[in-house]
């Protein structure tokens, strides 16, 4: 890849999204990211399901069943999961009565959930979130589960996300966070070392696991991402650690 490496930019005081404009290292349009991104998951999707096992220990299996616990769906809420991928957290939240629906730029992701999984107890709608082709207050709960990161541009995504949702509903969001001092550098060594290795031997992509690990590492805090869903018109903002911060479940209120 060519494209030139990242420099910062001076802070302004407001919350900035240290992803906008990059790729792994590189600083790209949005344009190349949002291609560059779209044709990361074309490729780990066959494979995408075994690799967070691989890569979480299994562990990503306990942080979605809280998070599906955290969203307290209702029978017959609307629920929309964004970047909903493979369906792995709509199927969790269907099985609870929810009116689930995933939207995924990616359609090899979708199907490969659909070839996986079967079955007719979700719809698929491939759809960016950042403009998401449903009506103003269509949901009651949104849940985006390892996919706000790889939006093109995370302020326009939640905006989005507020449209949606109704008066008061909720915003659940489970991402990749800032790990306590000292499990830090371990946790670092596995990212950057085991990763990107299982990512080679099992999909023989090396390269978009560079790229999520990457995106992993650039991801705000905990405090600066809730500072981002408060800047986007939330209530109710706050967060829960998983496994010591290695992962977060965000949360807001549509007001």
């Amino acid at each position: 890849m060519n494209e030139a490496p990242i420099t910062e930019a001076a802070s302004t005081g407001a919350p900035r999204d240290p992803l906008a404009g990059t790729f792994g290292r590189h600083a790209v349009a949005p344009d190349r990211r949002r291609e560059l991104v779209r044709r990361t998951f074309s490729v780990v999707a066959p494979r995408y399901d075994l690799m967070n096992d691989l890569m979480s220990l299994g562990i990503h299996r306990a942080w979605k069943a809280r998070f599906v616990a955290r969203a307290a769906v209702r029978p017959g809420e609307r629920v929309l999961d964004l970047a909903g991928g493979t369906g792995d957290v709509a199927f969790r939240l269907a099985a609870l009565g929810a009116r689930v629906t995933v939207a995924d730029p990616s359609v090899e992701m979708m199907t490969a959930g659909r070839v996986r999984r079967g079955g007719d107890t979700v719809a698929w709608v491939e759809a960016e979130a950042e403009a998401l082709p449903f009506a103003d207050a269509a949901f009651d709960v949104v849940t985006i589960a390892f996919g706000i990161r790889n939006v093109t541009r995370m302020d326009a995504a939640l905006a989005e996300i507020r449209r949606v949702l109704v008066p008061g509903g909720r915003l659940l969001c489970l991402e990749f966070s800032t790990p306590r001092p000292w499990l830090a550098p371990a946790y670092r060594l596995w990212s950057r070392t085991a990763i990107p290795a299982l990512g080679a031997i099992v999909s023989g992509r090396v390269e978009a696991y560079r790229y999520l690990i990457e995106s992993i590492a650039r991801f705000p805090d905990q405090a600066e991402f809730a500072e981002m869903i408060r800047a986007a018109g939330f209530g109710g903002v706050g967060h829960e650690d998983l496994s010591f911060g290695i992962a977060a479940i965000h949360r807001g209120v549509r007001v």
